[in-house]
């Protein structure tokens, strides 16, 4: 495999060489293969599993009142991001997306650091949502499984696998199954509105914590508890920008579609945290697995054919976004790759334009660690940390490319420019802390591994870096011409 030439070039504390075509022509996507409409379907489909298990344990920690407040403060982190994401990739659309805004911004070492949590968030999140589709499954009684792993297993072995038959043909599954799965949402919805009772959303008993009432049951400390669960709501949403490589007209699609996707997630949110817990309880809901069907059967004193329903078809949401951030961890394990940042080895495309390499080994760790840890409480807070130590890194990106680089061609720009950056990157701070107040161990681990990632960088991969990769042939033309100037 060649591998770039041996003539350093060193920039920002890092060495460049220049790859030849060959190493290029063997990391190449798949050119337009999707539009706005299925760019949009993609980021609904990272996040719609967060609707149907996870965001309840959020009850646990805060009570309805503590996730409400959480929900709407991530929210709107999560709107003020977007916003500000989708000028970034109009201005620089290439597949490495938040490693890539970081780097332009922040040098190497922020690129590095962004792009390395973005790929903890998305290769943990996986393996969370195929320990809920095991709770799913055994709650249905399918196939007289007594063990979960068999489940894990086979997720990975058949969504990988339709990611390896090309990416054209994974995005248009993976909007039917998204498209199912918004049926069994509209199903729930209309099955609960009718049970909907407001006292049930205060059935927790309150504690002694400091401004504990019936709202907020466990203190104003459970707002916090919840942030993490308020985030799983819209986790991994920011992931649109990846596909940029692969899009029909980036420049124009990109913030049509992550814009959508976020304006369809915030009503879905809001359906759930209102209907499940208004309908069954917040107490029964608090420690629940498969919260949407046990909400119908509780509501309706029994089993019904719309819980059952909503069982089935719930797990195509599940799947959905097990199946979507698949490609996500892919796209980045292959930019950081191609850039040298990571093993270049883990970049090489198949004959279908697919990063095989980046597609396996991510989801053989993510299987080992659903068997491992089977715990999908953990593994989201896991995922959370990478995710807002990454928010915080883009948001702050947005803010420095706003200043620095005014004359940036931005075919969109995002409403109240760095004001609202500023909102979600204030935000996204308090998140990061959360994710050591909610799991410490969980967080500290996740942190572990990120000081590792950060070793192998400063040690290793910042002297060998590529030069004409997408991502640093943009900030280094920046570099020279502000040298210039």
């Amino acid at each position: 495999m060649p591998d770039p030439d041996k003539s350093p070039l060193r920039i920002q504390g890092a060495d460049f060489s220049r790859a030849d075509d060959d190493y290029l022509a063997r990391r190449r996507l798949r050119r337009g293969a999707a539009g706005w409409v299925l760019l949009a379907g993609l980021g609904v489909a990272y996040v719609i599993s967060g609707d149907f298990a996870g965001w309840n344990f959020g009850l646990a920690e805060g009570g309805w009142g503590g996730l409400l407040i959480a929900t709407l403060l991530m929210g709107t982190m999560y709107l003020c991001m977007v916003l500000g994401l989708a000028e970034l990739a109009s201005a620089l659309p290439t597949a490495g997306a938040g490693y890539g805004f970081a780097r332009r911004a922040l040098g190497p070492l922020g690129g590095f650091a962004t792009g390395t949590a973005i790929l903890i968030e998305y290769a943990i999140a996986p393996a969370a949502i195929a320990v809920f589709i095991g709770g799913y499954v055994e709650a249905l009684g399918l196939f007289g499984l007594t063990q979960a792993w068999p489940v894990y297993l086979a997720c990975y072995l058949i969504f990988v696998g339709i990611h390896l038959w090309g990416v054209g043909e994974a995005l248009r599954v993976m909007f039917v199954i998204t498209a199912v799965a918004m049926v069994a949402l509209v199903a729930f919805i209309v099955g609960m509105v009718p049970r909907f009772d407001p006292a049930n959303l205060f059935d927790i008993e309150p504690t002694t914590a400091l401004g504990a009432s019936s709202f907020l049951p466990y203190g104003y400390v459970g707002i916090l508890g919840a942030f993490v669960f308020g985030i799983w709501f819209f986790l991994a949403v920011e992931g649109v920008p990846l596909a940029a490589e692969e899009a029909r007209d980036p420049r124009r699609d990109m913030p049509r579609g992550i814009i959508v996707a976020m304006i369809v997630l915030m009503l879905t949110a809001t359906g759930m945290l209102l209907l499940a817990p208004g309908g069954a309880g917040a107490s029964v809901m608090a420690e629940s697995s498969n919260p949407l069907p046990e909400a119908l059967r509780e509501a309706y004193g029994g089993n019904t054919p719309l819980a059952d329903f909503v069982n089935y078809v719930g797990l195509a949401g599940l799947v959905a976004s097990f199946f979507s951030i698949i490609y996500a961890y892919s796209r980045q394990l292959f930019a950081l790759s191609r850039a040298g940042y990571l093993p270049r080895w883990l970049s090489v495309t198949g004959r279908r334009r697919t990063p095989y390499l980046a597609l396996i080994v991510p989801g053989t760790i993510g299987f080992a660690l659903a068997v491992t840890v089977a715990d999908g409480d953990r593994l989201i807070n896991i995922a959370v940390f990478g995710a807002t130590v990454s928010y915080v890194l883009m948001t702050l990106s947005h803010m420095v490319l706003r200043r620095r680089e005014p004359g940036l061609e931005r075919p969109y720009r995002t409403p109240g420019g760095t004001v609202t950056t500023g909102i979600a990157f204030v935000l996204a701070l308090c998140a990061v802390v959360a994710t050591f107040f909610v799991d410490m161990v969980g967080a500290a681990i996740t942190a572990g591994i990120f000081a590792v990632f950060l070793a192998y960088f400063w040690f290793h991969s910042r002297h060998h870096l590529v030069a004409n990769a997408p991502e640093e042939e943009f900030a280094l033309i920046e570099q020279a011409e502000s040298e210039l100037k």
